[in-house]
């Protein structure tokens, strides 16, 4: 009020110039109308009567296999990105080791196309020459070890992560891997003959593009499926791993040699640098154990090919123009049916903001993120809790003793909004401007040295595993932490201009479903410090079981364009959706706007909460990503995730008006009732 008075004053005794208008500030509509389909009944396809528009006036771009709100997020925050990355790029006085010149340097070097073609596929020759140099298959361990570290795969995977049943240490876990394919069954199933013979065609290509004759790439391409369908053949499946149970044995080093006695780990250990430990855990012991078998029963010149072959197939983006379009048409084109590669920039720009993903994230922050933002998400997740809190108390399936141990849980959650408190320390990792490929490379190492060093370690409870920049959010079971980084606060998900009901139904759902997700079936499992621990009663663990068995038929009994879903596959999201809604809409009733019930644009607040959900599940996606989705992903398709999971919703069924018929029609007996 101070400086008002005073100008006040002033412009009485002399002319003051009219300052300039300031800019004004865009307002997004908190519901785009011109998306919707109001001629299609609500109560027959919802996901359509929400996007129709949307779907029509948004085909696909033919750089990509799927589009939708999180890719147009996506696409504005690459944008934001790049200005951060060119004004970066083009400072020339960035002093040499800054975070600047780390930024410059890798994204120049990544775009300079010219310089990468001239070297062609040179800089794999040091990986070849140490394979080559694999003269028995003693010695195999510590070649792994080495490859490892440097981001070369290879017949399994290890690395430090907490102990599932003393969540406040690291421990070192091992893990099936050495799969090119996609997943397990593309080695195993009739359905999947085509891909396997496209497979061996590409991995001959590859071959041949880097110096072996046609007739040797053949029988290398060969013999390298038929290894990788060995490992296939011993891996568990990706429903199989969703029980952290399962994925729990503890081991000594002793008794890990013991399962493989034809691999050294002292040596696999030592050369990966790996710290002194006596203890780990070996997720997948049958996988670890049939290993002996895989690498006893086969040739050294095979293995040495399998080698040569991952490490192609794991640099083949960083590579000349015709490695890189070779991987791009198999893997990009052929499995998920992109027309044509992302752009240069597009690529690089990721990479860049993956290898440097917080120094990056710090600059997005400074320049994109309103404190208001944060402090607007804090009350939100503090009334979801609340509502949480209270669908808990009130569950009629569950006992009291259930109850106070998940109450317990759930008030221990810790939040994460935004970016971290503490920013990597980027300065042990070096940037030049000459090779793309060793910047990787060295960015590998420096998170591999990292993550090894934690080993023996307590776990830092400050580390974010997502960066401020990635449009998405997660729930660490292991952390019981809640974590939303910056790029997802904004439309449709989160807008400071629209009406709670709006926010409700797009960000307080994603909220409550990464909240349900500490509850959903592997969730479950944890304890509120993160330990694998049953704190249910017997007969409570039973009607769980049973609940989430009807939400899995469910989707069982659901189809998108012909693929069928797999309910047990995508049984933790779909809990984490039924729940997020449900706790959204409790949250949502408490608010004055709910208890006023004033319609806008002449739907009521109950209506645009759920066209919110539906909003921000808008997505086009090609045949054959869908196709790969079903078989790999543990979300359904957007779909699915609107259509079949509103069906369970009863307060859906008020809004809409749905009636024994229609096509959102589920018969009571038969919708799931979980959170």
């Amino acid at each position: 009020m101070m400086t008002l008075c005073t100008m006040a004053a002033g412009c009485a005794e002399k002319a003051v110039e009219t300052p300039e208008p300031e800019p004004q500030k865009e307002v997004v509509p908190a519901i785009e109308l011109s998306n919707m389909d109001t001629v299609i009944n609500p109560a027959e396809d919802f996901f359509r009567f929400v996007n129709n528009e949307w779907l029509k006036n948004n085909p696909i771009p033919e750089e990509y296999s799927t589009y939708g709100a999180f890719t147009e997020i996506d696409q504005r925050n690459e944008l934001l990105i790049q200005d951060i990355i060119n004004e970066v790029s083009q400072d020339t006085s960035a002093t040499q080791g800054s975070v600047a010149q780390k930024i410059r340097d890798f994204y120049n070097a990544g775009m300079d196309t010219v310089a990468i073609d001239a070297r062609g596929y040179s800089e794999l020759q040091p990986y070849f020459d140490m394979i080559d140099g694999l003269k028995d298959k003693a010695d195999l361990a510590e070649l792994m070890g080495k490859l490892h570290s440097d981001g070369i795969g290879g017949f399994f995977n290890a690395g430090g992560s907490s102990d599932p049943k003393n969540a406040e240490m690291v421990i070192m876990h091992l893990y099936q891997g050495g799969l090119s394919l996609t997943d397990r069954d593309d080695y195993l199933t009739k359905e999947s003959q085509e891909m396997r013979d496209k497979y061996v065609e590409h991995v001959t290509k590859m071959f041949q593009l880097t110096g072996t004759d046609s007739i040797e790439a053949a029988k290398k391409a060969k013999a390298i499926l038929n290894l990788e369908t060995q490992l296939a053949k011993n891996s568990l499946s990706r429903v199989e791993m969703r029980d952290p149970d399962r994925l729990y044995n503890k081991r000594t080093r002793a008794e890990l040699q013991k399962s493989t006695p034809v691999f050294n780990w002292d040596n696999y250990f030592n050369a990966a640098g790996a710290p002194s430990f006596d203890t780990l855990n070996v997720a997948m012991p049958d996988f670890i154990a049939n290993l002996n078998k895989v690498i006893r029963n086969t040739d050294l010149n095979t293995i040495k090919d399998y080698l040569r072959w991952k490490v192609i197939h794991g640099s083949a983006s960083m590579l000349s123009s015709d490695l890189d379009a070779e991987n791009f048409n198999f893997y990009g084109k052929y499995l998920y049916g992109q027309e044509v590669q992302q752009p240069r920039w597009r690529r690089i720009l990721d990479a860049t903001s993956g290898c440097l993903g917080e120094a990056v994230g710090q600059l997005y922050v400074e320049k994109h993120f309103p404190a208001e933002a944060k402090e607007r998400m804090l009350n939100l997740v503090g009334n979801l809790r609340t509502a949480l809190g209270e669908r808990i108390k009130n569950l009629e399936w569950m006992s009291d003793e259930t109850k106070a141990k998940a109450l317990v849980k759930l008030d221990a959650f810790n939040v994460k909004i935004g970016y971290p408190d503490k920013w990597k320390d980027y300065s042990k990792y070096e940037v030049t401007p000459e090779s793309y490929f060793q910047n990787v490379h060295r960015a590998i190492r420096f998170e591999n040295e990292k993550d090894m060093a934690k080993i023996g370690k307590p776990v830092d409870k400050q580390e974010w595993f997502m960066t401020p920049q990635t449009v998405n959010a997660y729930y660490s079971p292991e952390m019981n932490e809640i974590v939303f980084p910056a790029a997802i606060l904004q439309p449709p998900f989160f807008n400071m201009d629209a009406d709670d009901a709006v926010n409700y139904g797009g960000i307080g759902v994603v909220i409550g479903h990464e909240m349900t997700h500490g509850f959903d079936d592997q969730g479950c499992k944890y304890d509120e410090k993160g330990n694998l621990n049953n704190w249910w009663t017997e007969e409570d663990a039973a009607k769980f079981k049973e609940r989430t068995a009807q939400l899995a038929k469910l989707f069982n009994e659901f189809q998108v364009r012909g693929y069928q879903i797999n309910g047990e596959l995508t049984l933790g999201e779909n809990i984490a959706d039924l729940g997020g809604l449900n706790v959204a809409w409790d949250a949502y009733q408490m608010t004055e706007e709910a208890k006023a019930n004033q319609s806008i644009d002449g739907f009521t607040p109950a209506q645009r909460f759920f066209i919110s959900y539906g909003t921000i599940w808008r997505n086009n996606s090609r045949d054959k990503y869908i196709e790969r989705q079903v078989k790999t992903d543990v979300h359904s398709p957007a779909e699915a995730r609107v259509n079949r999971t509103l069906g369970s919703m009863p307060h859906f069924y008020e809004a809409f008006d749905i009636q024994p018929g229609n096509g959102m029609y589920i018969a009571p007996e038969e919708r799931a009732n979980i959170w």
